[in-house]
C-alpha cells in the first residue's frame, strides 16, 4: 500500500514537471495559447521585409499590440504583403498611422513598429481588413555596408 502511494506521488511529480517544462517552452518561444478570436486583421505592403517572420511582434512604444499572422507575395506587384493580427484592445489607430520594420539591437530579431498617425474629424480608424499605406521597409545590414564601402571607394 505504501509503494502505491509513492508511485502516485512520483507520477504527479513527473506530470507537474512536464507541465512546468511546457509552460517554459511556450514562454521562450513567445507562443500564446488563446481561446476565441480577439483580434482584427490589417495588411501592409513592403518593398523588402528583411528577416521578418510570422509571429513577429507589432509594437507601439515597446508595447506589443499584435503579431504578424502571415507573409505573402502580391502576385501583381510582386512585393511582400504582411498580414497583422491586432489585439482588439487596441482598436483606436487612425488610418494615417505608419508601419516600419525595425530591429532589436544591432543584429537582433526584427519586428514591426507601429507609429500612430494624427487624429482629425476626417480621419477614420483602422478596422478589420484595412491596409496601412505608409510603410518603411527593413534596412538590410549588408546593403548598408555595401553602400558605405562603395562611397568610401569613390572618394579615393
Amino acid at each position: 500500500m505504501l509503494t502505491r502511494k509513492i508511485e502516485i506521488l512520483v507520477g504527479l511529480f513527473l506530470l507537474s514537471g512536464l507541465a512546468a517544462f511546457l509552460v517554459l517552452v511556450f514562454n521562450v518561444a513567445n507562443v500564446e495559447v488563446k481561446t476565441g478570436d480577439s483580434s482584427y486583421t490589417l495588411h501592409a505592403k513592403f518593398s523588402n521585409i528583411g528577416g521578418l517572420k510570422v509571429r513577429s511582434p507589432v509594437k507601439v512604444g515597446g508595447v506589443v499590440v499584435g503579431r504578424v499572422s502571415a507573409i505573402n507575395l502580391d502576385p501583381e506587384k510582386l512585393v511582400p504583403v504582411v498580414s497583422i493580427a491586432m489585439d482588439n484592445r487596441y482598436h483606436y489607430f487612425p488610418e494615417t498611422s505608419t508601419l516600419s520594420i525595425l530591429t532589436s539591437g544591432l543584429l537582433g530579431e526584427q519586428f514591426l513598429g507601429l507609429t500612430p498617425g494624427f487624429m482629425d474629424d476626417d480621419i477614420e480608424l483602422l478596422v478589420d481588413g484595412d491596409s496601412i499605406e505608409d510603410t518603411h521597409s527593413a534596412l538590410v545590414l549588408e546593403e548598408l555596408i555595401g553602400q558605405f564601402l562603395y562611397s568610401m571607394g569613390s572618394k579615393d
